[in-house]
């Protein structure tokens, strides 16, 4: 089967789907090809940052996203042995955007999707990407099958949004430059929640520090960190092993530990590490979100990140498909724009990492040192808002919203 469109989208995640709904508003056709054919997959991250927030306000879902079920959160803490080292308060940041939101990745696609159905020129396509269809040297579309039929999808321009393992980029030939900027590896499990926290906390109370926050409906995920590489030494040891170290690293949580981590199938490993395609664009073809940078989960960057790509790139892209030329040279004033933003926070995350996270003594000797420091200048001020909204300026431009929904 083939088909024609303006563009192409491969990735139905955060990034694709608000760019997606950028585009339809602003008259352009869009088929939106995913790999899974339901939105009930395994997410890591499901926390949105201020700046998230107020791009998908612009766009109008994020009430009726939230209104499925999510949780505000007000800070976000460092605990040492009970002592708050650092606390950022969100609330004190200007309104209506003071507040992390904890909201299930599922939740936002669903409403993201519902948004994009309204429009004539949208197409979702359930299928793997497995060639793109070139002409010229350029990307022309893309090849994917379903079952056992295979489409050709013809577009002026393909995004590639499929996230840190892209096949797109691998197909399109564009190196992933992997970074180790980050020394841990995170367990992810789920607790229920009998109370809430109300927060984000990173809580270090003997062992390696985990990660904790509320999560819809009534659960705390935890990420319990490790050591890279640790991983493989631990899991032979037995799920029984693995229970007793997290319940010595997050104590006040134990007993539901003991009762939810029963086999490994309760937990997954997110091997965590920075990284950045090489290019970002070709000729036919631009890579957004994690296909195009990987990042660690501390600071809940990577929705934030996707959906600001997505607002950056949009009236880029909506200009080059009007023009007729989505030539790499055109694409790339998106990659001159927001790569150095996505090379600030990865440094910035690194630097997070060794501090709060680190385990080696002059990091634990230096941790309360520099915390008073933090909290105590106005550097707090200035990390929670850099944390919070990432670069400035990246906003909707609504002023392109030019179509017109289903009756």
């Amino acid at each position: 089967m083939e088909e024609s469109t303006d563009v192409c989208v491969v990735g139905g995640g955060p990034a694709g789907m608000t760019l997606a709904l950028l585009l339809l508003r602003s008259g352009v056709r869009v088929t939106v090809v995913e790999r899974s054919s339901s939105l009930n997959r395994e997410y890591r991250g499901e926390i949105l940052q201020p700046g998230g927030l107020a791009v998908l306000d612009e766009l109008g879902v994020l009430q009726s996203a939230t209104d499925r079920g999510a949780h505000v959160l007000e800070r976000f803490r460092l605990v040492e042995h009970g002592r708050v080292l650092m606390s950022f308060d969100y609330r004190k940041l200007p309104p209506p955007y003071n507040y992390l939101l904890s909201l299930p990745q599922d939740h936002l696609l669903a409403e993201l999707l519902d948004r994009c159905q309204d429009f004539p020129g949208f197409r979702y396509l359930v299928a793997r990407v497995n060639g793109l269809v070139r002409e010229g040297g350029r990307c022309r579309g893309v090849r994917a099958g379903a079952q056992d039929l295979t489409h050709t999808v013809r577009a002026a321009c393909v995004v590639a949004a499929d996230g840190r393992h892209s096949q797109v980029r691998r197909l399109a030939g564009i190196d992933h430059v992997r970074q180790d900027v980050f020394d841990q590896d995170v367990v992810w499990f789920r607790l229920p929640g009998e109370e809430r926290l109300g927060e984000v906390m990173v809580n270090r109370a003997g062992g390696n520090p985990v990660l904790a926050y509320d999560s819809h409906p009534g659960a705390l995920q935890m990420g319990w960190t490790l050591p890279k590489g640790e991983w493989k030494r631990l899991a032979p040891l037995g799920i029984g092993e693995v229970r007793r170290r997290i319940s010595t690293a997050t104590p006040q949580f134990a007993d539901r530990v003991e009762q939810a981590l029963r086999s490994f199938a309760d937990v997954s490993l997110l091997d965590v590490f920075g990284a950045s395609a090489q290019r970002w664009t070709d000729d036919g073809l631009v890579l957004i979100g994690d296909a195009a940078h990987t990042h660690g989960p501390l600071g809940a960057q990577g929705i934030n990140l996707a959906v600001q790509d997505a607002a950056l790139l949009h009236p880029i892209l909506l200009a080059a498909v009007t023009d007729g030329d989505t030539s790499a040279a055109r694409l790339r004033e998106f990659e001159e724009i927001r790569r150095p933003h996505i090379n600030a926070v990865m440094k910035f995350q690194a630097v997070q990492s060794r501090m709060m996270l680190s385990a080696d003594s002059l990091a634990t000797f230096l941790r309360p040192k520099l915390a008073r420091v933090v909290m105590h200048t106005p550097i707090g001020a200035k990390f929670t808002r850099r944390i919070a909204f990432g670069a400035p300026g990246i906003r909707v431009a609504s002023n392109l919203f030019t179509a017109q929904q289903k009756e």
